[in-house]
């Protein structure tokens, strides 16, 4: 009787497994504690980072949510396939590879988690600006080398300079709180943003006196006449890709220095070389450049100098690296990351632990209560 009811539960719980567990694809590797949060709630994970499109099209019905990050667009077709899908988690804040707009009139919930890396790609965006101000690569190189040069290498200083900020969200907002730090005038500008801000940086927002610090909400005009430095953090669609193109460029009154550490695309890089060539563009930091591979999963290292490896890069014909981006390699006017904005210990499990967050509250499935064979007589 006892080995009975043993079997009894163990069918049970299986029906209640089957009939309350939903399955949770992933399509890329994020932080483990994603799995184990989803877990905890009473899903069901699947990881599938390998598998190819033409695979995953066909198993696709069967899940609840997918995690991505960007090997494999989630665009009409491969969403018309998922018959029971409700989220797509992406981790981390581009949504250019999901068809946002096709998977909403689906009923698909879209979420991504810029807040959990949003930090880290400020940081970046200054390092490499105080790194490009004071010359801090060149130097080093040369002083490996024996060289010892004081006066080429002398820097410019942030302090009195004016930095615009074309985009508002959590890294721009991000970025703009390091900035107050120094004695700058910041100048923001969001087309889909306005009276934006915590009450604390509402404070600082207002009509600017010459001289003075803080963050100023602004047109794009004020943008073009005031600033020394650009910096963007702005989405990848139709609408800004090639949006930093000699036009724009022509548009600044002062020369000044590019940050980009959103999306390659959004700045046309022949554009960019011929304005460093004339000087009209001081000096650029670039964290992604357009020749970069849309899945940054299956990227391998590689030697960009001699072309060894599997390059990361959409290059030109027989292999060979465009011109602009050839120029770029070698500027000391530029600085050059391999897309690892945000790319930090830390924000490697907040953006897993971000989007854990947003599940739960969009969701909040209940953890099945499981059968148990009391261990107490009657």
């Amino acid at each position: 009787m006892k080995h009975f009811l043993k079997y009894y539960v163990f069918i049970l719980n299986n029906i209640i497994d089957k009939m309350f567990s939903k399955k949770i694809l992933f399509l890329d590797t994020v932080h483990p504690c994603l799995q184990q949060e989803l877990e905890a709630l009473g899903y069901q994970c699947d990881l599938n980072t390998k598998a190819p499109r033409s695979e995953i099209e066909k198993i696709i019905a069967q899940y609840f949510g997918v995690v991505v990050r960007s090997r494999i667009t989630m665009d009409k077709k491969i969403l018309s396939l998922a018959k029971n899908l409700k989220f797509i988690a992406r981790s981390g804040s581009g949504m250019e590879s999901i068809d946002v707009d096709f998977a909403k009139k689906k009923g698909i919930l879209c979420i991504n988690s810029p807040e959990g890396n949003r930090d880290a790609v400020a940081e970046q965006a200054l390092g490499m600006l105080l790194c490009l101000f004071n010359n801090i690569c060149r130097a080093n190189e040369e002083v490996r080398k024996g060289k010892w040069n004081r006066e080429p290498n002398r820097g410019v200083e942030l302090n009195g300079k004016t930095v615009g900020i074309i985009g508002y969200g959590n890294t721009g907002s991000a970025f703009a709180r390091l900035l107050s730090g120094f004695e700058i005038k910041v100048l923001v500008y969001d087309k889909y943003k306005s009276g934006f801000g915590t009450k604390e940086e509402k404070g600082r927002m207002g009509k600017w006196e010459n001289g003075g610090g803080g963050i100023y909400e602004v047109s794009l005009k004020e943008i073009f006449k005031e600033s020394d430095i650009l910096s963007l953090y702005i989405p990848l669609n139709a609408e800004t890709k090639y949006l930093v193109n000699d036009i724009f460029i022509k548009k600044f009154k002062k020369n000044f220095y590019l940050l980009n550490t959103s999306r390659g695309p959004i700045v046309k890089t022949d554009d960019l070389v011929k304005n460093l060539k004339s000087g009209k563009v001081l000096g650029a930091c670039l964290d992604v450049i357009e020749y970069e591979e849309t899945s940054f999963e299956s990227l391998t290292p590689s030697d960009l100098r001699h072309g060894t490896g599997r390059p990361p890069l959409h290059l030109g014909r027989g292999g060979r690296r465009p011109e602009a981006l050839e120029y770029l390699i070698q500027s000391d006017k530029v600085i050059l990351t391999p897309h690892i904005a945000g790319w930090t210990v830390e924000s490697y499990r907040k953006l897993s632990m971000v989007l854990a967050e947003k599940i739960k509250r969009a969701f909040s499935p209940p953890t099945p209560r499981r059968v148990e064979l009391s261990r107490h007589k009657p």
